[in-house]
């Protein structure tokens, strides 16, 4: 006998579902008819509603593919009685942002509300007073499944759920996607982390590290929207590609206003057109750098030599040389930037004029002290005793002139390294001038002694094991009277300055009293993959915790011979490409060009990193040096002794080839025609 169709319960979630849109497009609707006419006071105003207008009508998109909730609960009792639409025993739908129907109840809460936190967090032996916790599936945005779990049923055994699983281990083409419906709880633990403290968290591949830093910067929009509306929040990430990769889990959570950038689009104060050898970018990436451009950057502020005179009137007031002297030794003192300091030392020489005044019965006020801060003579003692300073020239000098570098990095910088900096060839000019990254990061530290960096309310740093400790410093600059959430893996370091402890890291970044976090349990990488990779742990990263697999897929994994060369390897990326899901060939930079050679003489067609995959090219041709961050379903690996030996040294091209075996999601291919690196044995 079939069950009528108003008791089908997968029936009744899909109506749910249905007038669960009807509502979203009514909210939308609802935004797009605002007449703002009469309520705007002039144009600058209503730019800025239409602004916010236009944001809302995005946020409140309906993506067909995405499915609107994707679980529910229901509860014994309310929530809590704080909770007005919790009443007893009520059912809350969870997704990706809330939905309300006209008489504003509401159908879909979002995930990031307190009622809905227990869809992660409770279990059998914490119910946390939930009787049913109802996942769905879905196939495209169409409803198709559902599984219950009754977690107050002691007869019921806890079980791993097998949507979930289904969700975790989806092929996936195209950017990332966001996590939202496969949370674990202690991701969660740290996703809804408190605004006021500092987060780091290690985690090793496939642990979801980079989800969490987004899915935790979208809670944190959520709980403190207000504060972070006016302070920013920023995202930053390790390269463009990077960025592309991951742009829009934000947006489908309803966040638009999130900024993304790369610590190079943050020092971006000159055009960098150069490079450096490994030994001079760690020099110039040292902490130690930072007193060197301090006491540069001081070393133009020289003591006056006579008093000065300022004439008003027929009156000649004299402020003598020792008085100027406690004027400049005071505000050296005091903890200040330098611009600040010579904007502060007119307006103290013109004080200094008052109290003379004041003496002599006169009685001047602001207007006066202005005046005479302005004033001609005391303008040129202040060029003279504390001139305008550019950064960029500044750093120009350090790298150019032997003798100036060696005054002012004296028992800071050995001779060899002061050597390393210097430039071989000085340029003419700062428009000139090759700068490299490391470069500009100076530049950026020059900036900040002279004028205070703008702080954020939240930053984001993923894959933060690559920076060097002045790269931290220009991170830590942007969110000094914010929070920041540090993501990384020490083994996948890959910069001969990487990063050798987060206790060290979160010194430079500013976030010394950040809440270490390590993830272990691998959500994405198959079993076999991940054993095979953690053989390289020991002498990449001794003392860390290898990855656990917890997927019940154990995936694929072959390790072939390839005596053909690249036709081997074009043979392993047209066998993956008969499976369901996208591709990723990695190989060493230098032999990018052959295999994508032998791709398009084989009649396959693939596109970079960064760029959008569809249905019909599913593989990406990555270089080994850009290839962290980024998942695909299948990889093939070439060569491995390549990927290795294309690094300056051994320790940094194993971790190189960590994080290349490390990039599959359901299977890994190894193909090489020389020996595997004996680590790998």
């Amino acid at each position: 006998m079939s069950t009528p169709v108003h008791d089908d319960p997968l029936s009744k979630e899909r109506s749910h579902l249905a007038a669960s849109r009807s509502a979203l497009r009514a909210m939308r609707e609802d935004v797009e008819s605002l007449d703002i006419t009469d309520v705007t006071a002039n144009w600058v105003n209503a730019a800025v509603l239409e602004a916010q207008i236009e944001q809302r009508i995005k946020a409140l998109a309906d993506l067909s593919e995405t499915p609107l909730f994707f679980g529910r609960l229901d509860y014994l009792h309310a929530p809590g009685a704080e909770q007005a639409e919790g009443g007893e025993g009520e059912r809350f739908y969870v997704g990706r942002r809330h939905v309300h129907d006209a008489d504003g109840d509401p159908m879909v809460i979002d995930w990031r509300a307190p009622v809905s936190q227990p869809f992660y967090r409770a279990s059998k032996k914490d119910p946390q007073d939930v009787s049913l916790r109802r996942r769905f599936g879905y196939t495209g945005g169409d409803l198709t499944a559902y599984e219950d779990e009754h977690l107050l049923d002691p007869a019921e055994a806890a079980t791993t759920s097998r949507l979930l699983q289904q969700e975790i281990e989806r092929p996936r083409v195209g950017p990332m996607r966001d996590i939202v419906a496969t949370i674990q709880p202690e991701q969660d633990e740290i996703v809804r982390a408190g605004l006021a403290g500092s987060v780091c968290v290690q985690g090793g591949p496939g642990t979801g590290k980079t989800a969490v830093g987004l899915h935790r910067v979208a809670y944190l929009l959520y709980a403190h929207r207000e504060r972070l509306a006016r302070t920013g929040t920023l995202v930053i990430g390790p390269n463009r590609s990077f960025l592309h990769y991951i742009e829009q889990v934000l947006p489908a959570l309803g966040e638009l206003t999130v900024r993304q950038a790369t610590v190079d689009d943050l020092v971006a104060h000159v055009e960098v057109r150069g490079t450096d050898e490994a030994a001079t970018a760690v020099v110039k990436g040292d902490a130690r750098m930072a007193e060197v451009l301090r006491r540069a950057l001081y070393s133009h502020v020289v003591p006056p030599t006579e008093g000065v005179v300022v004439v008003r009137g027929s009156r000649r007031w004299r402020v003598p040389v020792y008085e100027l002297e406690e004027i400049v030794r005071e505000l050296l003192t005091r903890d200040i930037r330098y611009g600040a300091a010579r904007e502060a030392l007119p307006q103290r020489i013109a004080h200094a004029v008052l109290v003379q005044m004041e003496r002599a019965g006169e009685a001047p006020d602001d207007r006066v002290q202005n005046a005479v801060a302005r004033n001609a003579a005391v303008k040129a003692l202040v060029k003279s005793v504390w001139p305008q300073v550019d950064p960029a020239k500044l750093v120009l000098r350090l790298l150019t002139d032997a003798d100036f570098l060696a005054e002012h990095a004296a028992g800071i910088l050995t001779e060899e390294e002061q050597k390393a900096v210097l430039w071989a060839k000085p340029a003419r000019s700062v428009k000139s001038a090759r700068w490299s990254p490391a470069d500009a990061v100076l530049i950026d530290e020059a900036t900040d002694l002279i004028e205070r960096t703008h702080s954020l309310g939240h930053v984001v740093l993923d894959e933060a094991q690559d920076l060097s400790p002045m790269q931290y410093r220009a991170v830590g600059r942007r969110c000094t009277t914010g929070s920041a959430t540090v993501l990384g893996d020490l083994a996948q370091g890959t910069t001969p300055w990487a990063t050798r402890s987060w206790a060290e890291a979160l010194g430079h970044l500013g976030k010394g009293e950040a809440v270490v976090e390590e993830l272990t349990a691998g959500f994405r990488v198959p079993t076999d993959v991940i054993a095979y990779a953690s053989r390289l742990l020991p002498h990449i990263a001794p003392g860390l915790t290898p990855v656990a697999s917890i997927r019940e897929n154990p995936g694929f994994f072959d390790i072939r011979t390839a005596p053909d060369g690249a036709a081997d390897v074009v043979a392993a990326c047209r066998e993956l490409l008969e499976r369901e899901g996208s591709v990723g060939l990695i190989a060493a930079d230098a032999r990018v060009p052959q295999l994508a050679k032998a791709l398009a003489a084989a009649g396959i067609g693939h596109v970079g990193p960064g760029e959008e995959t569809t249905h019909a090219t599913r593989l990406t041709l990555v270089p080994a040096s850009l290839a962290k961050g980024l998942e695909y379903d299948y990889v093939v690996l070439d060569e491995p002794r390549a990927v290795v030996d294309g690094e300056p040294d051994e320790r940094t091209g194993l971790r190189r080839l960590y994080v290349a075996l490390t990039r599959a999601v359901s299977g890994l291919i190894v193909t090489h025609a020389t020996d595997l690196p004996p680590q790998l044995a």
